[in-house]
């Protein structure tokens, strides 16, 4: 009999009903330490104050209208973003997928405005994660996430990532746009060297191509800048935002240049929740605190550190792992021994981290993390790896 609970998830025999900062409590009273963030969402851990405080406020205002009215809190959210960024405008969304959707929507119509109906195709890149929707699957075009769901969206080519030679032979009068993850998270911990998104931006220049970039995991501070592609000093047309910027509230966005934007004019896209009034309040005050330049230089301190300790942890069970990869507090241990089989001895060890392809176990702590809760998770890391 199948569960009540659609079975599409190998879930961990753990149940946790509370969270403390980077710490997590089960039903049973265990606590483990929390490096996975809920696959990078709770970027200012569990239970912070100032996000509490923020949708309670919200809460015992207004909680939902619609977008047929104005709504304060999102026009301030939005505001803030184009402060910070590159953007011109930003839409809501409530999730990564839904970000994705409207990303190749927004470069589909920009041509289809100037004239160039044809001009349709996105050029997308191996080892990708674009979430799971019609377009977010065939973005990423791994037989692992579209087996069985066809026929799929057409428009799509995909290429090796690192593919130089590849990459100038598919552009043609056909491509709207490239499409690409700074630092792949599901794909394994494997950053864009900033030569590489430089090269990316000037390819988009000669050609008229429209940049996307997916910092659905990567951004939000992730890396030690507001967002990843800020390294590079590159800036991208369309930019596709989830996870950490709702601080575990659902909430994402699209953000553009206005020339990128152009062809989203009234009736073109919309949502029921986005942007919701609960939403855009926590975010509001995530970006509050991550976007000061104080907390992002923090991140990157804890970030060094973190590092050097999983250098030293590397030497010291050379059978077990193989290096560190990654960037900020985004950060990937490739393994030798089977990494789902690293994750479970981190489960026994009360350290929680988060598997992704490539062999790699990926550390994705709150970027407010404390230096000694980093000390402890390489105890709790090095039982782990004495299990194993």
């Amino acid at each position: 009999m199948i569960p009540s609970v659609l079975p599409t998830y190998a879930r961990a025999p753990l149940t946790f009903v509370k969270g403390e900062g980077s710490w997590l409590i089960t039903d049973d009273g265990r606590r483990l330490l929390d490096l996975g963030a809920g696959i990078a969402v709770n970027a200012l851990g569990h239970a912070h104050p100032p996000l509490v405080q923020a949708l309670t406020e919200q809460a015992q205002a207004v909680w939902h209208t619609s977008n047929l009215y104005h709504i304060p809190a999102q026009q301030k959210l939005a505001d803030m973003l184009v402060d910070k960024t590159f953007a011109d405008t930003v839409f809501f969304t409530n999730s990564g997928t839904e970000s994705c959707e409207l990303a190749v929507k927004m470069a589909r119509k920009y041509w289809y405005d100037k004239g160039q109906p044809d001009r349709t195709e996105i050029i997308c890149f191996t080892g990708s994660f674009h979430g799971r929707s019609s377009a977010g699957i065939a973005a990423a075009g791994s037989e692992k996430m579209t087996t069985g769901f066809g026929p799929l969206l057409p428009g799509f080519t995909h290429l090796d990532f690192g593919d130089h030679d590849g990459l100038n032979a598919a552009v043609s009068h056909k491509i709207a746009a490239i499409m690409v993850e700074p630092v792949q998270g599901e794909g394994g911990i494997r950053p864009l060297p900033d030569a590489c998104l430089k090269g990316l931006r000037d390819l988009c220049d000669q050609h008229g191509i429209l940049m996307i970039l997916d910092e659905v995991q990567c951004g939000v501070g992730r890396t030690g800048k507001l967002f990843a592609h800020e390294w590079s000093g590159v800036a991208p047309d369309i930019m596709m935002v989830a996870k950490g910027i709702g601080g575990g509230f659902p909430l994402g966005c699209v953000l553009a240049s206005e020339d990128a934007a152009s062809g989203m004019g009234l009736g073109t896209h919309g949502s029921t929740y986005g942007g919701n009034p609960l939403g855009c309040a926590v975010g509001a005050a995530v970006l509050a605190e991550v976007g000061d330049d104080a907390f992002l230089a923090d991140v990157n301190r804890k970030a060094g550190l973190l590092r050097q300790k999983l250098e030293g942890l590397v030497a010291g069970f050379p059978d077990v792992f193989d290096s560190v990869r990654g960037q900020g507090l985004m950060l990937g241990l490739k393994c030798k021994a089977t990494n789902t089989d690293v994750v479970t001895a981190g489960y026994d060890a009360g350290v929680i981290t988060v598997p992704a392809a490539d062999n790699v176990v990926r550390l994705l702590p709150a970027l407010n993390i404390t230096d000694s809760d980093i000390d402890e998770a390489l105890t709790r890391l090095t039982q782990a790896a004495e299990r194993l």
